[in-house]
């Protein structure tokens, strides 16, 4: 399996990213996960908006949360945008978290059957099975905009930054 060349930490310790790393300006790479009604949903499903995957390890850690948090608080002021939430865990976990916390504004996906998305993009922790945090952009073109891998996997993403990408789409 391909490895990725982004060098990431987990808790300080380096980890292996498996899978290509997308660039932008590249044609996003169709992927296949599973939604929360436990059936299959793709990236062409959501053809025709743009498209913010939030990528984090595991819904039950504090910054994954806070990073679910401050996505659906950002897309309810976004249109013609779809937030995709993506992780290893089970639809049924992510499906609780964001009925606990009221969040409706996200699409929670999961990664955790094939890794299909983990390794078509490259954020499958080869040590841990799950997936490390970043943030994909994806325009209406389905052309790749944006790509952070983020270098520490225990801190979250530079919203502002892809934040600002996304405004330039919209």
């Amino acid at each position: 399996m391909e490895k990725n060349n982004s060098k990431i930490t987990f808790g300080g310790n380096p980890v292996t990213l498996v899978g290509r790393e997308p660039k932008p300006g590249e044609s996003a790479p169709e992927f296949t996960v599973t939604g929360n009604d436990l059936k299959p949903v793709h990236l062409t499903d959501f053809d025709g908006k743009v498209k913010v995957i939030a990528v984090y390890p595991s819904i039950d850690t504090s910054v994954c949360a806070a990073q679910n948090r401050r996505f659906n608080q950002e897309a309810e002021k976004l249109n013609d945008v779809v937030v995709l939430s993506i992780s290893c865990d089970l639809p049924f976990a992510q499906q609780r978290f964001c009925a606990a916390e009221g969040l409706n504004n996200i699409v929670t996906l999961s990664d955790h059957k094939d890794l299909d998305f983990g390794t078509k993009y490259g954020f499958v922790m080869e040590e841990l099975r799950l997936l490390a945090r970043g943030t994909v952009i994806i325009g209406k073109d389905n052309k790749i905009k944006y790509v952070e891998y983020v270098p520490e996997v225990t801190n979250e993403p530079d919203y502002d930054k892809a934040l600002e990408e996304v405004k330039k789409l919209i």
